[in-house]
């Protein structure tokens, strides 16, 4: 009897997200196992129990996806389930917590596109604001957009501590420098944006980060990204569905674009089940966070 696929989802809140356990069964597995609560040191154990009770051959069909909302316990969980593994008792692993992987992968892949097509330019040396870029998406994009060569500074809008504090941990783990900063007024927004080539919009849903009085302070914008779908969307006069439209409101830099969040989420959910079907269907184990998101959204765009 040939034997069906499992995925065993990790995560180290209270609930699994709907949106992940949805992603995970399009993808194609059969059976989907969640678990909640899961501490840090349990993930070994977890991971040995899955991959020694299917042999050889089961192990191809059995997967590990971690969620959570933390994406430095996200790679920590990942790096633990790697050292789990006892080949060829081997299995894949995904992690994606909070999807915010996936749509910060999304999310810079899709401005990059548009700083090549527009104004045949590369991350390397421009000037990026990450706005919200303590929470799980910003901090991902931050690093993402640090990689690629940019000059990253992340803004939380109430705590200069809580921006710094993510700042070095992001040197710590991922090598790149960020700058971190606060803005909670319009005049501390407009003193980011007057130096910035790229904006990410990467705030709560429901809040209007930039309005167009603070987007009239931008002289060298090229492109804003707002990963917001939640009326009022996070940057006034980016619609859902832009993909380069002219971000009008941006007067004093009139070449300047934006991209919409519904646009960035296509990309992102296609990303999402591209490497849901890479842990199902590699014939050799694949370890997948960030980077390898990044790699797929430049691909999708």
């Amino acid at each position: 009897m040939s034997k069906r696929s499992i995925i065993h989802m990790i995560n180290p809140m209270k609930h699994n997200s709907p949106f992940d356990i949805n992603m995970a069964l399009d993808a194609g597995y059969d059976v989907l196992m969640p678990y909640t609560h899961v501490e840090l040191d349990e993930v070994a154990d977890l991971t040995q129990d899955a991959i020694f009770s299917r042999g050889p051959s089961g192990v191809k069909k059995t997967g590990m996806f971690i969620g959570g909302r933390d994406i430095g316990v996200a790679m920590d969980m990942l790096d633990a389930a790697k050292k789990a593994m006892v080949p060829p008792f081997e299995i894949s692993v995904m992690a994606d917590p909070s999807g915010a992987f996936t749509t910060a992968a999304a999310l810079v892949a899709c401005v990059e596109r548009e700083l090549k097509n527009k104004f045949d330019r590369t991350y390397e040396g421009t000037q990026a604001v990450v706005f919200g870029g303590t929470g799980p998406v910003g901090i991902a994009t931050a690093v993402i957009a640090a990689l690629q060569g940019a000059k990253t500074t992340i803004v939380d809008h109430f705590s200069l501590d809580t921006a710094l504090e993510f700042a070095e941990e992001a040197k710590r783990r991922y090598g790149v420098e960020l700058r971190g900063t606060t803005a909670a007024s319009d005049a501390d927004k407009a003193r980011l944006l007057a130096n910035a080539d790229v904006v990410f919009c990467t705030a709560k849903a429901g809040i209007q980060v930039l309005n167009g009085s603070v987007l009239e302070d931008a002289k060298k914008l090229k492109v804003a990204g707002d990963v917001n779908a939640v009326s009022p969307l996070g940057i006034e006069g980016i619609k859902l569905m832009d993909f380069g439209a002219p971000l009008e409101l941006a007067k004093n830099a009139p070449d300047a674009v934006g991209i919409g969040a519904l646009a960035i989420g296509d990309v992102k959910y296609k990303l999402q089940q591209a490497l849901l079907r890479e842990t199902l269907e590699s014939e050799k184990p694949v370890y997948l966070d960030f980077r390898n998101a990044f790699e797929g959204a430049r691909k999708l765009v």
